[in-house]
């Protein structure tokens, strides 16, 4: 199984790349990244079965060049997780410009990879595509992350797409949204929200990395008759 990760280098994407090398040691691991060269660089020297590919959002060049490789890479399977860290701010005050920015850095390369990817997929007529979205899209969205949250919703959507038109081609796509987790990404949330957030959570405590990683892993081995689903890592906080 040759296996490509988008942001595999740190934070949640790190964990997954991590988790697939080790419980996957007959599989290539492909996995992008960014500003965390250190990262990469030691997960590509840990597992054998991981190759570090450095690939930016921001460049569409970048993006290419990633696209160019993945015609080698042989792929039974896509792992849509990079996103850049998004601007948190009242949506009432946010600039246009921050929308359209994001757009096209976070939802535009993963419209162009998933398309390079489904284009392999459906010559080999087998592939799976998990998306990682957010719970907000279930509970109560945080405050100040509504460009975050929208843009997550608009991949949701595509996903279900994805499913829609290629299961004729034995390929699935289904999403994870996992509840807030501490990662590099939420590094700017204030502690006393944190503190307020674990004690809210169902559990008393905070959903980790690891964890959804396990659910990545069960997602590429599961039947291929779960497909076109969100699977909601959320503890149940929107029924209790």
């Amino acid at each position: 199984m040759n296996i490509l990760i988008t942001g595999g280098a740190s934070g949640l994407g790190g964990a997954i790349t991590d988790h697939l090398a080790q419980n996957n040691p007959h599989s290539k691991i492909h996995f992008t990244f960014y500003s965390s060269l250190d990262k990469a660089t030691y997960l590509e020297h840990r597992f054998s079965n991981t190759v570090k590919h450095a690939c930016n959002f921001h460049d569409k060049a970048s993006v290419h060049h990633l696209l160019e490789q993945m015609n080698d890479m042989n792929l039974d399977v896509l792992i849509n997780n990079a996103y850049l860290r998004p601007q948190i701010q009242y949506f009432h005050k946010e600039d246009l410009a921050t929308f359209e920015l994001s757009f096209k850095h976070n939802i535009l390369p993963v419209i162009n990879i998933t398309q390079a990817a489904l284009s392999l997929f459906r010559k080999k007529k087998q592939g799976r595509i998990i998306s990682i979205l957010s719970s907000a899209l279930i509970n109560k969205p945080p405050l100040g992350w509504s460009e975050y949250t929208a843009n997550k919703a608009y991949i949701e959507s595509l996903s279900k797409s994805w499913a829609s038109e290629n299961s004729k081609f034995n390929i699935t796509a289904n999403c994870i949204s996992p509840s807030f987790m501490q990662t590099n990404m939420s590094s700017l949330i204030d502690e006393r929200m944190v503190s307020e957030m674990i004690e809210q959570a169902p559990f008393k405590k905070l959903l980790t990395p690891t964890e959804v990683a396990e659910s990545v892993h069960f997602l590429l081995h599961c039947s291929p008759y779960i497909n076109g689903i969100n699977l909601v890592m959320n503890g149940g906080a929107h029924v209790i």
